[in-house]
């Protein structure tokens, strides 16, 4: 069954403007006489909404739908209709009942946005809470009786920021009305309350529980006198009496003889509607009474739950089982009687009975509406009415105060003063389907808007709830004033009215007119127009180009003395920006394919492509992997001309400079000037040529050039000779400019343009486009100090130069840079772990995070990427065959890469990644088997170290404290994953790990005095690196260790793993003494008192009691008893005791035979029959026997002859057991023949 006929799917935030200038009002405020209102109309559907209570948050984000006991809650969530446009919408989030007790019905709602408490927080709400009132007097955000009449309003008042100075600072607080008493909430109290309970209620839900201990409530109940009914009320706040009004109250209560006190008290007003009288004023005077306090304690008290937490646990997302809820006690809490509060002055009138107040957000006036049809507007200071609309039967009401707009002081002789703020009275006629505007307090109607007949006119009347003057500054509260609801249509709308509405009186229109005529002429004096038309995307540039030639040219035919000059650089520089958008388009667009290849000789080129090309062909397989990328991120999209200009500035000087923006612009921008060029489809000296007669700097077209040439890698790459010899062109061709390579440029020192490229190598990801560059950069070079040795020196040696030597590193450090890269981008097999391929740069290795270690790091993630084994053997799952890759590598870097580092690096690698992940053991295995593998021992002494210390000892010390408190196997322990951080499996492979890694411990140290400490190196070309040591520098600076202590942590270790292993229920601590307990989990570096090494005296004693006869006897028993007879006959050649032996295997095979012949699921006809063939005596044995103390009983009976065969052997013939020894050798070989 639901609720309402329809569900809301639209919410819409803006006011349609159409409806304002055809609806827009010509002035008369002639009042309509109350009989036009009384016409009889067609209803479109059943007028539900005006029979549900109604309530919507100020934020717009939360909307309730209340009847009966039923409600349904909205929230806002974002669409795309069918245009592709998002609009905001109100869909149902939640349904259900809200009631608790039976015959209680929902009569008030309010929702209140509670703020944030957060720095970060802007101004949106925290979260939202719903406060709903009952018939029954419940109030319920906590389920708490405050009177036992039914609740009749509730209403709210949040913090606003007073707008003049000696205004009183209002307090928030929530208002709750009864029939014949009013309770306010303070708002802090409210507010800390609210966020407690919320937290304690997520709790409680993570725990399963539904018992929550609310925070104290405090709040103060008035009981209000002398009005017969009372259906509405208003919490003005707190106010203080003129010295007048004071004297004068203080006469009229008093007399003539009245004392008057020397300041007037502080009081807080409450305005009241109902009937006798119409309208009532009452006055709490702060301290004059005692406020009472009432501690709520629901789960001490009367263990009622939250009434909302329960009813709307899946709208806030708390669910509860219901099988689960308790049955709520019906009995009702104690109610606190209510303070008296007497009348102090009303409106009488007799017959006129008012329906509901709403109160102003200055809180100086309020509006009422009456059983007459007439609104009333109220000057609550002076406690009079002041103004009377009569027809508005069934009226509702709403306020908006709009501040001044900005642009309106400006001509304004006050501009200096504080904004204005106008207030407007939205009246909504359900009658006559008609919503007014009227302005305050005796304006005009300023608009009327004709809407159904069935709508709820929304207004809130306070924004956020926490919000002070402090955390306050800076937020811009998101909030709406004045909301219309339509049924028919599900169309939530505002209401906006622009401020020059209140500026007069009789001539709205004309301040309208003359409003709009001076935003009009602002716009045009300044350049704003211009700027707005360039900045919009949808203008043809072509469009762009004659406005703003027009309005050039029309510039400079005004006398220059009228002529702004900032206006007419701004239209010179922007005509000069189109002109060469357009220049540099026609050239991509209209170039002749023939004059764009260029003839430059490449001889040097050509040798190092042919040198590096099966890397670069490797490399650009790997790259060429489908991947996901969006249409408007494409390179190849056309830039628009608004971002052209956006990204381009005119200096004074007449120059042009380019804004750097974000990466994606800076891109953009670059494939807009050059990559025509660099793909053979522009003429390359024709595109110089026009950015160098534009006036851009050569250093901002180099970094465009090369930012486009390592952006567009894997175009680069499908055709490398033909892109790098346009590189090399364009590169000349900038290198030739003004400005760009001093011509006092001596080749012995570096070249800052020069530099330039390099740096931009340097900095790449892109390894082979970044190559390619350098290569192009350091042949440019090596010609452009040729020639210039040519001219000047006339010599036939070759110049030795600075710059030279550098792009020789350079050259070399991105040819390895490379090789690595290609190793990294071998991708993983399905289902391996690790992240994505790491991307290097020559600058990442020099300055990253691993220091002189990061070439090893960089490997030692691919290996945990590939799922390689300790010894390195390749994943036949993959793709590529890489053998020759990582060859390759490593003989790049024999200092980097030597197997010691290598393996070092590797195994941290392994155990950081298992620390991560505890549950997979296998990564601690492979750590341990690849330190095993480092053949210094100093490094291995290092490594177990940092790893103990690091990863180990924490984790081996809660298990064997688990251990020694636990009293079952610590398998059948859940304690295990929180205690240790992992389970059983897991746990008993870490204490495996644990033993080998202490025994490496213990063999890197005796041998650490044999061999030298390594001495560690890089190439030549990376001695520059910078940053923390590495894992293998700082392995070698680690102390060395006690070795007795490790050895004792070793024996600990064992020990914990045979537990773990065999299920053993053992205390391990315990079997050590004090000096060994003290001496565990301590730095293994440190030297700690060991245990002496003597054994205990009393074990020693009970060791020597032990016959060894018995402990042999018992494992063959077990030997058998777990079906291995071959090795128990093995131990039973050294038992001494034959004839006690015999007994225990006599009794172990007629365990066996009775579960042959009695037990078993498989019983033949031949087995039955034998049994009945045996003698009395040993059927009877038989069955005593119990055969599941054994733990292997399907045996084959051959063995069980063998066993029976040995028994005869090993019994005398005057044992007493001897003659049921043979009858039992009869029945094994009987049914041995049966089979």
């Amino acid at each position: 069954m639901t609720l309402f006929p329809f569900t809301l799917t639209e919410n819409e935030l803006t006011w349609d403007t159409s409806d304002w200038e055809s609806a827009w009002d010509s002035g008369d405020n002639k009042e309509e006489e109350a009989t036009s209102v009384e016409e009889v109309t067609t209803v479109q559907s059943a007028p539900w909404l005006q029979d549900c209570v109604v309530s919507l948050s100020p934020c717009s984000d939360l909307l309730v739908l209340a009847h009966d006991q039923k409600a349904a809650f909205l929230s806002a969530k974002w669409r795309s209709v069918d245009s592709g446009r998002e609009e905001m919408t109100l869909a149902v989030s939640w349904t259900g009942t809200l009631s608790n007790d039976e015959g209680e019905c929902v009569s008030s709602s309010i929702c209140i946005p509670l703020a944030s408490q957060k720095r970060s927080s802007t101004g949106r709400p925290d979260w939202t809470c719903v406060v709903v009132g009952f018939t029954s007097g419940y109030v319920r955000f906590y389920t708490e009786l405050l009177h036992e009449d039914p609740v009749l309003r509730l209403k709210c008042r949040t913090y606003e920021i007073p707008r003049h100075p000696g205004v009183t600072e209002q307090h928030e607080e929530l208002s709750i009305l009864y029939p014949a008493a009013l309770v306010t909430i303070d708002g802090f109290s409210l507010f800390q309350s609210l966020r407690a309970c919320r937290n304690q209620v997520a709790r409680a839900a993570a725990a399963g529980s539904d018992v929550i201990q609310p925070p104290p409530l405090a709040y103060k109940k008035w009981g209000l006198q002398d009005m017969e009914t009372i259906v509405d009320h208003s919490s003005v706040g707190i106010m203080t009496l003129c010295v007048f009004d004071q004297m004068r109250n203080a006469s009229i209560l008093g007399g003539f003889n009245a004392s008057v006190k020397g300041s007037p008290p502080a009081m807080c007003q409450y305005v009241t509607v109902g009937g006798g009288p119409y309208t009532g004023f009452y006055y709490a005077v702060e301290g004059s009474s005692q406020p009472l306090l009432s501690h709520v304690a629901l789960a001490v008290a009367s263990k009622l739950t939250s009434a909302l937490f329960s009813a709307a646990s899946g709208w806030l997302g708390w669910h509860k089982n219901k099988n689960e809820e308790e049955a709520v006690q019906k009995h009702k809490p104690k109610v606190e009687p209510a303070t008296p509060l007497g009348i102090r002055f009303g409106l009488p009138d007799s017959r006129r009975h008012g329906e509901s107040i709403c109160l102003s957000p200055c809180n100086t006036l309020a509006g009422v509406t009456d059983d007459f049809g007439r609104v009333t507007l109220l000057d609550l200071a002076r406690g009079i009415c002041i103004r009377m609309w009569k027809g508005y039967r069934d009226a509702q009401l709403g306020w908006l105060q709009v501040p001044e707009e900005r642009g309106d002081r400006e001509f304004s002789p006050s501009s200096a003063l504080p904004r204005r703020h106008a207030l407007f009275l939205v009246i909504y006629a359900p009658r006559r389907g008609i919503l007014e505007v009227w302005a305050m307090q005796q304006g005009p109607r300023v608009g009327a808007f004709t809407v159904g007949k069935h709508c709820r006119l929304l207004y809130a009347g306070y924004r956020l709830m926490g919000v002070n003057s402090v955390t306050s500054q800076g937020w811009q509260l998101h909030t709406q004033q004045v909301c219309l609801l339509d049924p028919i249509t599900g169309v939530l709308r505002t209401v906006n009215i622009p401020f020059h509405l209140a500026l007069s009186d009789k001539k709205s229109e004309r301040a309208k007119d003359i409003h709009l005529f001076k935003r009009l002429t602002t716009l045009l004096r300044s350049r704003e127009a211009l700027e707005s038309l360039l900045s919009n995307k949808n203008p043809p540039v072509s469009c762009l180009t004659n406005i703003t030639c027009s309005l050039y040219d029309t510039l400079k035919q005004q006398d220059p003395e009228e002529v702004d000059d900032a206006l007419l650089q701004f239209c010179s520089s922007q005509l000069k920006l189109l002109q060469l958008y357009t220049g540099i388009q026609n050239l991509h667009s209209a170039a002749d394919t023939k004059t764009c290849s260029t003839n430059d000789s490449l001889d040097g080129i050509e040798e190092e492509l042919s040198r590096v090309g099966p890397t670069l062909q490797r490399y650009s397989k790997l790259t060429l992997r489908p991947s996901v990328s969006f249409a408007q991120d494409s390179p190849d999209s056309p830039l628009p001309a608004q971002a052209f200009l956006s990204q381009m500035e005119c200096t004074e000087e007449g120059e042009l400079r380019v804004i750097r923006g974000s990466e994606t612009e800076w891109n953009q921008l670059g494939n807009f000037m050059f990559w025509g060029c660099l793909s053979g489809k522009s003429p390359l000296h024709k595109v110089c040529d026009t950015l160098q007669q534009a006036g851009i700097g050569p250093q901002q077209l180099l970094s465009l050039l090369l930012s486009v040439w390592l952006q567009r890698e894997k175009e680069v790459l499908q055709k490398p000779e033909e892109t790098v010899r346009n590189l090399h062109t364009l590169l000349i061709a900038l290198s030739n400019m003004k400005g760009a390579v001093e011509e006092s440029w001596d080749p012995q020192s570096v070249s800052p343009w020069w530099q330039q490229v390099r740096s931009i190598c340097i900095q790449s990801h892109n390894a082979a486009a970044a190559l390619l560059a350098a290569l192009v950069a350091h042949h440019a070079v090596k010609a452009c100090i040729t020639s210039r040795a040519d001219s000047k020196l006339q010599s036939e040696w070759e110049a030795v130069s600075l710059e030279l030597e550098q792009w020789v590193v350079c050259v070399r450090q991105l040819e390895d840079v490379l090789v690595l890269q290609t190793l990294l981008l071998v991708p993983p097999p399905q289902g391996a772990a690790g992240g994505a391929a790491a991307q290097c740069s020559i600058k990442t290795l020099l300055e990253g995070d691993s220091g002189c270690g990061g070439i090893a790091d960089s490997v030692s993630k691919w290996v945990f990427r590939q799922n390689l084994a300790p010894d390195l053997k390749l994943n036949p799952q993959c793709p590529l065959c890489f053998p020759e890759l990582l060859v390759a590598v490593c003989q790049r870097f024999p200092h980097s890469l030597s197997p010691d580092l290598l393996f070092a690096h590797c195994c941290w690698e392994y155990v950081v990644q298992w620390n991560k992940d505890p549950e997979e053991g296998q990564h601690l295995c492979w750590a341990v088997e690849h330190l095993r593998l480092v053949s210094s021992p100093h490094i291995q002494l290092g490594i177990c170290t940092m790893m103990w210390s690091t990863f180990i000892v924490k984790r081996l010390s809660a298990a064997a404290y688990l251990m020694e408190k636990v009293t079952a196997y610590v398998k059948d322990m859940c304690s295990c994953v929180q205690d240790v951080g992992m389970g059983d499996k897991a746990m008993t492979s870490f204490l495996g790990c644990c033993v080998q890694l202490l025994q490496i411990l213990m063999e890197a140290d005796s041998a650490v005095e044999e061999v030298s400490a390594p001495e560690l190196s890089v190439e030549e070309v990376w001695c520059g690196a910078e940053g923390p040591a590495s894992i293998a520098e700082l392995a070698l600076e680690q102390r060395g260790v006690h070795y007795p202590l490790v050895q004792h942590h070793c024996l600990l270790a064992s020990l914990l793993h045979a537990a773990m292993t065999f299920s053993l229920k053992v205390k391990p601590l315990s079997l050590f003494d004090s000096k060994g307990k003290n001496a565990f989990f301590r730095d293994l570096t440190t030297i700690q008192l060991m245990p002496s090494g003597d054994m205990d005296p009393g074990l020693v004693s009970l060791r020597q009691e032990v016959n060894p006869d018995i402990l042999r006897r018992h494992i063959v028993c077990e030997l058998y008893n777990q079906g291995l007879d071959l090795r128990a006959e093995e131990v039973m050649l050294e038992v001494e005791d034959k004839d006690v032996l015999g007994s225990q295997l006599l009794v172990l095979t007629g365990q066996r035979l009775s579960y042959s012949l009695l037990h078993s699921q498989s019983q033949t006809q031949a087995a039955m029959e034998l049994l009945a063939r045996l003698p009395p005596t040993l059927c009877t044995w038989l069955k005593a026997m119990d055969p599941s103390e054994l733990r292997c009983p399907l045996v084959p009976l051959t063995q069980t002859s063998r066993l029976v065969g040995r028994l005869i052997e090993i019994l005398p013939e005057n044992h007493a057991q001897y003659s049921l020894a043979l009858h039992l050798l009869e029945a094994v070989e009987a049914l041995t023949t049966e089979d």
